[in-house]
Protein backbone atom coordinates (compact mmCIF):
# COMPACT_ATOMS: atom_id res chain seq x y z
CA UNK A 1 0.00 0.00 0.00
CA UNK A 2 1.02 3.31 -0.98
CA UNK A 3 0.43 6.63 1.32
CA UNK A 4 -2.83 8.64 0.58
CA UNK A 5 -2.37 12.21 0.55
CA UNK A 6 -4.82 14.66 2.60
CA UNK A 7 -4.96 18.48 2.53
CA UNK A 8 -1.34 19.02 4.22
CA UNK A 9 1.62 20.08 2.22
CA UNK A 10 3.66 16.98 2.95
CA UNK A 11 4.94 13.92 1.12
CA UNK A 12 6.48 10.66 2.25
CA UNK A 13 10.23 9.78 2.51
CA UNK A 14 11.72 8.90 -0.62
CA UNK A 15 12.77 5.86 0.68
CA UNK A 16 9.50 4.41 0.91
CA UNK A 17 8.82 4.48 -2.95
CA UNK A 18 8.02 1.11 -4.01
CA UNK A 19 10.31 -0.57 -6.40
CA UNK A 20 7.62 -1.91 -8.62
CA UNK A 21 6.65 -0.10 -10.22
CA UNK A 22 9.77 1.99 -9.76
CA UNK A 23 9.23 4.80 -8.03
CA UNK A 24 5.74 4.99 -6.76
CA UNK A 25 5.24 7.58 -3.96
CA UNK A 26 2.35 8.51 -3.17
CA UNK A 27 -1.24 9.16 -3.97
CA UNK A 28 -3.82 11.78 -4.02
CA UNK A 29 -3.31 15.56 -2.92
CA UNK A 30 -4.12 18.01 -5.57
CA UNK A 31 -2.19 20.09 -8.37
CA UNK A 32 -1.92 23.20 -6.86
CA UNK A 33 0.92 25.18 -7.18
CA UNK A 34 2.17 25.20 -3.70
CA UNK A 35 2.01 21.21 -4.04
CA UNK A 36 3.62 20.66 -7.06
CA UNK A 37 6.80 23.14 -6.60
CA UNK A 38 7.12 21.35 -3.26
CA UNK A 39 7.30 18.01 -4.86
CA UNK A 40 9.71 19.17 -7.90
CA UNK A 41 11.84 20.48 -5.01
CA UNK A 42 11.96 17.16 -3.51
CA UNK A 43 12.34 15.08 -6.70
CA UNK A 44 9.23 14.48 -7.05
CA UNK A 45 6.87 14.33 -10.06
CA UNK A 46 3.09 13.48 -10.86
CA UNK A 47 1.98 10.88 -13.11
CA UNK A 48 -0.96 9.19 -13.91
CA UNK A 49 -3.78 7.87 -16.02
CA UNK A 50 -7.22 9.57 -16.73
CA UNK A 51 -9.71 8.32 -14.58
CA UNK A 52 -6.86 7.40 -11.85
CA UNK A 53 -6.01 9.17 -8.49
CA UNK A 54 -2.95 11.45 -8.66
CA UNK A 55 -0.14 9.44 -8.46
CA UNK A 56 3.25 11.19 -6.89
CA UNK A 57 6.57 9.50 -8.20
CA UNK A 58 10.44 8.98 -7.71
CA UNK A 59 12.24 6.81 -9.85
CA UNK A 60 15.62 5.38 -8.41
CA UNK A 61 17.84 5.58 -10.74
CA UNK A 62 16.68 9.00 -12.44
CA UNK A 63 17.73 9.57 -16.03
CA UNK A 64 19.02 13.51 -16.37
CA UNK A 65 21.07 15.22 -18.78
CA UNK A 66 23.69 17.38 -17.96
CA UNK A 67 23.76 20.59 -20.21
CA UNK A 68 27.32 20.50 -20.64
CA UNK A 69 27.34 16.63 -22.05
CA UNK A 70 24.68 17.44 -24.94
CA UNK A 71 25.47 15.39 -27.66
CA UNK A 72 23.71 16.59 -30.95
CA UNK A 73 23.58 13.21 -33.88
CA UNK A 74 25.12 14.67 -36.84
CA UNK A 75 22.16 14.48 -38.68
CA UNK A 76 20.60 16.79 -36.58
CA UNK A 77 23.23 18.74 -36.53
CA UNK A 78 23.35 19.52 -40.26
CA UNK A 79 18.99 20.60 -39.92
CA UNK A 80 20.35 22.95 -37.38
CA UNK A 81 22.43 24.49 -39.58
CA UNK A 82 20.35 24.29 -43.10
CA UNK A 83 16.50 24.17 -41.85
CA UNK A 84 14.54 27.36 -42.07
CA UNK A 85 12.76 27.13 -38.66
CA UNK A 86 12.58 29.32 -35.75
CA UNK A 87 12.88 28.98 -32.00
CA UNK A 88 10.41 30.94 -29.40
CA UNK A 89 9.91 30.35 -25.39
CA UNK A 90 7.02 31.28 -23.44
CA UNK A 91 4.85 32.55 -26.45
CA UNK A 92 2.64 29.69 -26.70
CA UNK A 93 2.84 27.63 -23.51
CA UNK A 94 -1.00 26.40 -23.38
CA UNK A 95 -0.85 25.43 -27.05
CA UNK A 96 2.97 23.61 -26.57
CA UNK A 97 0.94 21.32 -23.66
CA UNK A 98 -2.07 20.83 -25.40
CA UNK A 99 -0.57 19.02 -28.33
CA UNK A 100 1.65 17.06 -25.74
CA UNK A 101 -1.22 15.93 -24.27
CA UNK A 102 -1.63 13.79 -27.83
CA UNK A 103 2.11 12.26 -27.07
CA UNK A 104 1.95 9.54 -24.94
CA UNK A 105 5.05 8.49 -22.90
CA UNK A 106 6.70 5.18 -23.81
CA UNK A 107 5.02 1.89 -22.12
CA UNK A 108 1.63 4.20 -21.88
CA UNK A 109 -1.09 3.64 -24.04
CA UNK A 110 -3.14 7.11 -23.23
CA UNK A 111 -1.48 11.07 -22.11
CA UNK A 112 -1.28 11.41 -18.60
CA UNK A 113 -1.68 15.16 -19.50
CA UNK A 114 -5.42 15.68 -18.73
CA UNK A 115 -8.02 19.22 -18.69
CA UNK A 116 -6.95 18.91 -15.00
CA UNK A 117 -3.14 19.07 -15.43
CA UNK A 118 -2.55 21.14 -18.12
CA UNK A 119 -4.63 23.90 -16.26
CA UNK A 120 -2.12 23.17 -13.26
CA UNK A 121 0.46 23.27 -15.41
CA UNK A 122 -0.79 26.57 -17.07
CA UNK A 123 -1.17 28.08 -13.56
CA UNK A 124 2.52 27.44 -12.69
CA UNK A 125 3.49 29.35 -16.30
CA UNK A 126 2.30 32.57 -14.84
CA UNK A 127 3.27 32.46 -11.94
CA UNK A 128 6.88 31.98 -14.16
CA UNK A 129 7.61 28.64 -12.86
CA UNK A 130 6.93 26.36 -16.12
CA UNK A 131 8.13 27.28 -19.39
CA UNK A 132 8.08 26.21 -23.40
CA UNK A 133 10.19 25.76 -26.06
CA UNK A 134 8.85 26.49 -29.47
CA UNK A 135 9.96 25.30 -32.76
CA UNK A 136 7.58 27.60 -35.11
CA UNK A 137 8.34 27.54 -38.88
CA UNK A 138 6.62 29.09 -41.85
CA UNK A 139 4.66 31.29 -38.87
CA UNK A 140 3.22 28.12 -37.93
CA UNK A 141 3.87 26.50 -34.42
CA UNK A 142 5.02 22.77 -34.94
CA UNK A 143 6.76 21.19 -32.24
CA UNK A 144 7.97 22.05 -28.92
CA UNK A 145 8.39 21.26 -24.61
CA UNK A 146 7.63 22.22 -21.58
CA UNK A 147 8.88 21.99 -18.04
CA UNK A 148 9.30 23.25 -14.93
CA UNK A 149 12.41 25.22 -13.34
CA UNK A 150 13.63 25.78 -10.06
CA UNK A 151 16.64 27.67 -8.98
CA UNK A 152 19.23 26.36 -11.44
CA UNK A 153 17.61 23.27 -12.10
CA UNK A 154 15.30 22.38 -15.12
CA UNK A 155 12.38 19.43 -15.04
CA UNK A 156 11.27 18.32 -18.15
CA UNK A 157 8.16 16.86 -18.67
CA UNK A 158 6.78 16.37 -22.33
CA UNK A 159 7.61 17.21 -26.09
CA UNK A 160 5.53 16.95 -29.17
CA UNK A 161 6.50 16.96 -32.85
CA UNK A 162 4.44 17.56 -36.11
CA UNK A 163 7.45 18.12 -38.21
CA UNK A 164 10.77 16.09 -38.66
CA UNK A 165 12.70 16.80 -36.08
CA UNK A 166 11.11 20.05 -34.95
CA UNK A 167 10.43 18.94 -30.82
CA UNK A 168 14.56 18.33 -31.26
CA UNK A 169 15.68 21.41 -32.33
CA UNK A 170 13.13 23.05 -29.91
CA UNK A 171 15.33 20.63 -27.03
CA UNK A 172 18.99 21.66 -28.38
CA UNK A 173 18.17 25.40 -28.35
CA UNK A 174 16.89 25.35 -24.65
CA UNK A 175 19.97 22.53 -23.65
CA UNK A 176 22.13 25.33 -24.87
CA UNK A 177 20.75 28.30 -23.55
CA UNK A 178 20.16 26.71 -19.93
CA UNK A 179 24.22 26.35 -19.90
CA UNK A 180 24.36 29.66 -20.80
CA UNK A 181 22.11 31.25 -17.73
CA UNK A 182 24.12 28.27 -15.57
CA UNK A 183 21.95 25.45 -15.38
CA UNK A 184 22.99 22.70 -13.92
CA UNK A 185 20.74 19.47 -14.22
CA UNK A 186 17.70 18.27 -16.35
CA UNK A 187 15.77 16.43 -14.97
CA UNK A 188 14.39 13.77 -17.78
CA UNK A 189 12.64 11.67 -15.10
CA UNK A 190 12.87 8.02 -17.19
CA UNK A 191 15.23 6.75 -19.31
CA UNK A 192 14.61 6.22 -22.75
CA UNK A 193 16.58 5.88 -25.65
CA UNK A 194 15.99 9.03 -27.30
CA UNK A 195 17.17 10.75 -24.42
CA UNK A 196 20.33 8.97 -24.29
CA UNK A 197 21.27 9.64 -28.21
CA UNK A 198 21.11 13.22 -26.73
CA UNK A 199 23.39 12.59 -23.94
CA UNK A 200 21.31 11.58 -20.91
CA UNK A 201 22.53 8.83 -18.34
CA UNK A 202 20.66 7.80 -15.55
CA UNK A 203 21.95 8.38 -11.59
CA UNK A 204 21.12 6.70 -8.38
CA UNK A 205 18.17 8.59 -6.00
CA UNK A 206 20.87 9.91 -3.90
CA UNK A 207 22.97 11.30 -6.30
CA UNK A 208 19.89 12.87 -7.81
CA UNK A 209 18.80 14.35 -4.97
CA UNK A 210 22.21 15.96 -3.70
CA UNK A 211 22.42 17.53 -7.36
CA UNK A 212 18.71 18.96 -6.77
CA UNK A 213 19.02 20.29 -3.53
CA UNK A 214 22.31 22.29 -4.60
CA UNK A 215 20.94 23.88 -7.89
CA UNK A 216 17.36 24.00 -6.89
CA UNK A 217 18.65 26.66 -3.92
CA UNK A 218 20.85 28.72 -6.61
CA UNK A 219 18.96 32.09 -7.34
CA UNK A 220 16.96 32.38 -9.87
CA UNK A 221 14.34 34.64 -10.81
CA UNK A 222 10.80 33.30 -11.59
CA UNK A 223 9.26 35.02 -14.62
CA UNK A 224 8.84 34.30 -18.64
CA UNK A 225 12.06 33.29 -20.75
CA UNK A 226 12.44 35.77 -23.24
CA UNK A 227 14.49 33.88 -26.37
CA UNK A 228 14.14 34.33 -30.60
CA UNK A 229 16.22 32.30 -32.58
CA UNK A 230 15.78 32.35 -36.55
CA UNK A 231 17.78 30.05 -38.73
CA UNK A 232 19.75 31.91 -41.15
CA UNK A 233 17.33 30.40 -44.29
CA UNK A 234 14.01 31.16 -42.35
CA UNK A 235 11.86 33.35 -44.38
CA UNK A 236 13.67 33.76 -47.64
CA UNK A 237 12.36 33.34 -50.77
CA UNK A 238 13.31 30.08 -52.52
Amino acid sequence: MIPWLGRALAFPPLESALTEPNGLLAAGGDLSPDRLLLAYHQGIFPWFAPGEPILWWSPDPRMVLVPSELHIPRSLAKTLRHKPYEIRFDTAFRTVISHCAGSARPGQDGTWIVPEVIDAYCRLHTLGWAHSAECWMDGELVGGLYGVAIGKMFYGESMYTQRPDASKLAFVHLVQWLQQQGYGLIDCQMRTDHLARFGGREIGRVDFLAELRRLAALPAKAGAWHYRHQSPSEGRLP
